[in-house]
């Protein structure tokens, strides 16, 4: 992260869940009216009003496999949610929560529940003001940068401000681990133990290790963008060993999948071929 200036990695994934709009109806999975406000997309949604025909069909077509991903990914995780809260689940936790809206989208399912986010000042600063009076779940936000604080305070400072770590709580850790080195993934994840009752989910996304030793073309231009950002690709997992790892955390892998295996779960044959998740994993944990 470039000190005092909000995440941009967390306004791309914003707009590309934000332009699942601009995509035929069969292959959109989340809806996500705020996530373009921080992307710079709010053009091409005006433009899709206009002209859905050009857009669904010229524009979409050459942008699909990017935002398909970000739907696909969106949607395990949404489904989660929804899982979560119908069993009971009162507290949702979003670390590293960039410009993540479900605290808005999910305003209803969530008008019993807690949302507590918890992310880099310049970032939060950017999405609060943005999102200044939209209704929204009740949020705690928690200022923190990560490479200042010790992520091991963090269970003490969301006590101070309200979370229960008697009750179940649903972390979402989506998007964030990439960008870390692995001393910070450990911490990071015996505190989300820490945290986590019984009842608790734990759902987060990852690089395949073997896929970042050995990248895609695509994957290069995006690695190279992202550092120009100031938010290098540090971290992968081989998913071969993620369950004995976090294990050794106190949590057990329930699902583990890539994003293309994913995408099969919800798009079309050929939509499904075409989403951008080659070696990027979402999974779900449980303590």
């Amino acid at each position: 992260m470039q000190e005092g200036r909000a995440s941009k990695t967390a306004a791309w994934v914003a707009a590309g869940r934000g332009l699942g709009a601009v995509l035929p109806e069969r292959a959109r999975l989340c809806d996500d009216p705020y996530g373009v406000r921080f992307g710079g997309a709010e053009g091409l949604i005006r433009l899709h009003r206009r002209a859905p025909w050009l857009v669904e069909h010229v524009v979409a077509p050459a942008l699909a496999p990017g935002i398909l991903y970000m739907q696909v990914r969106t949607r395990v995780i949404d489904d989660e949610l929804r899982a979560f809260v119908a069993s009971g689940g009162r507290q949702i936790l979003l670390l590293g929560a960039g410009f993540d809206c479900r605290a808005a989208r999910f305003a209803k399912e969530l008008e019993h529940a807690m949302v507590f986010e918890v992310d880099h000042p310049a970032t939060q600063a950017r999405k609060r003001a943005v999102l200044a009076g939209e209704a929204a779940a009740k949020t705690v936000y928690l200022a923190w940068n990560f490479e200042e604080r010790a992520v091991g305070e963090l269970p003490r400072e969301l006590s101070v401000r309200g979370h229960d770590a008697s009750r179940p709580t649903l972390t979402i850790w989506e998007g964030v681990t990439m960008y870390l080195q692995e001393a910070s993934i450990d911490a990071s994840v015996r505190a989300v133990r820490e945290l986590s009752a019984p009842g608790s989910r734990f759902a987060f996304t990852y690089f395949d290790r073997t896929r970042l030793a050995r990248p895609t073309l695509g994957m290069r231009v995006r690695g190279r963008a992202v550092a120009r950002w100031g938010e290098p690709v540090r971290f992968g997992w081989d998913p071969a060993e993620l369950p004995a790892w976090m294990r050794a955390r106190g949590f057990e892998v329930l699902r583990d999948r890539e994003a293309r295996d994913w995408a099969r779960d919800f798009l079309p044959p050929r939509w499904a071929a075409r989403c951008a998740g080659v070696g990027s994993h979402i999974a779900i944990a449980a303590p």
